[in-house]
């Protein structure tokens, strides 16, 4: 339950980040507007796509969180991670001067760039899926903290399984986008921009807490020694 709800949770307050970072996708779409239902089928074929590819990389990172959970340093790492998430919104200067980009992810980020760029001038549904695929490999602050949370469950079943509610939290969002597109202005996607900051700064504080093992329900529950939720007795 624990997991439900912080995925849920992660996916529709970070949402808002979508508004300010990734609405200029959302707004170029290659919709059918003909009708509001040919807009609505395209918009899920296009959040289906983004979905899936989140669940495909919550089920990759899985087996990862497996390995840290087995080696039993699970919670430590969840600690690291919150000061990271933290230390990067209080100290950008510092983190850009020892940051490292591969010169491979940055050949995959330009190919997947330019297929998107591609779709988004072909009106169809199967484009609407593709560059949902696409969507989801893009570099995304949002994304990335997703990720790295569904690392810290530990298995590879719950790590698709929080990349998919994380998914589904954003999926109201991201819906609105496309179909309100005219009514969104570029002033209240500046608002949201200016959001992003804290919401970061929560959610570094949750992966503290998390693995501090306060016990405390739905936010920092016990851990046994392999980094497993405790279970309450029944009785």
């Amino acid at each position: 339950m624990e997991l439900v709800i912080a995925a849920l949770i992660m996916g529709f307050a970070g949402s808002f980040h979508c508004v300010g970072m990734c609405g200029s996708i959302a707004f170029a779409l290659p919709l059918n507007r003909t009708s509001n239902l040919t807009k609505t089928i395209g918009i899920l074929f296009y959040n289906f796509g983004r979905i899936s590819t989140y669940v495909l990389l919550g089920t990759l990172l899985g087996v990862f969180g497996k390995g840290l959970k087995l080696a039993g340093i699970l919670q430590y790492v969840s600690i690291t991670i919150g000061i990271v998430i933290i230390a990067s919104v209080v100290l950008p200067s510092f983190l850009k001067k020892i940051s490292f980009t591969s010169s491979y992810y940055l050949k995959f980020n330009s190919w997947v760039k330019n297929k998107l760029g591609k779709r988004l001038t072909k009106k169809s549904n199967t484009s609407l899926l593709i560059l949902g695929l696409l969507n989801g490999l893009l570099p995304c602050g949002l994304v990335w903290v997703a990720m790295v949370a569904s690392i810290t469950y530990g298995g590879v079943g719950s790590g698709a399984l929080f990349m998919l509610l994380f998914g589904l939290g954003t999926f109201p969002m991201m819906f609105a986008l496309p179909y309100f597109s005219s009514s969104i202005s570029n002033a209240f996607r500046t608002k949201m921009t200016k959001a992003i900051p804290f919401i970061l700064v929560a959610f570094g504080i949750l992966f503290i807490l998390r693995g501090l093992n306060l016990d405390i329900p739905f936010i920092s529950p016990p851990l046994s020694q392999d980094g497993t939720e405790v279970k309450s007795c029944c009785h």
